[in-house]
């Protein structure tokens, strides 16, 4: 009788489906630091504003083109800071990255600045 298992492809001959998120302009937007929080923001602070707005004028025209104004300059500020929180952190971790590659190379050589502490207080 012939075995009734079904039969498993190799994991290497399984096609797996891609977690690609939008994409926009070539680009994963998934990808793009502080792009959905900033979104996130502009959307609700846009859409408060504008039910805001709207329950204290009941002009719905008037209310809309608020709304899509306060979506845009809450997404563009939150982008604006979140951008140069970002590059600021980014900087700080690229020098600091630099000076512990220069502290690994120069330890324990005379250019190491903790190994003349060192050299003093044996020499006293």
């Amino acid at each position: 009788m012939a075995d009734e298992r079904p039969y498993v492809l190799p994991e290497s001959k399984v096609e797996k489906p891609s977690d690609a998120g939008l994409i926009l302009f070539g680009r994963d937007v998934s990808q793009i630091p502080c792009f959905r929080n900033s979104f996130l923001y502009g959307t609700l602070g846009g859409l408060g504003f504008g039910l805001a707005h709207f329950m204290f004028t009941s002009k719905v025209l008037k209310s809309t083109n608020y709304s899509v104004y306060a979506f845009s300059m809450i997404t563009i500020g939150y982008w604006i800071r979140c951008r140069y929180q970002y590059s600021k952190t980014k900087f700080e971790m690229m020098r600091l990255q630099k000076a512990l590659e220069q502290h690994i190379i120069y330890e324990g050589t005379e250019k190491d600045p903790g190994m003349k502490e060192t050299i003093e207080v044996l020499d006293i």
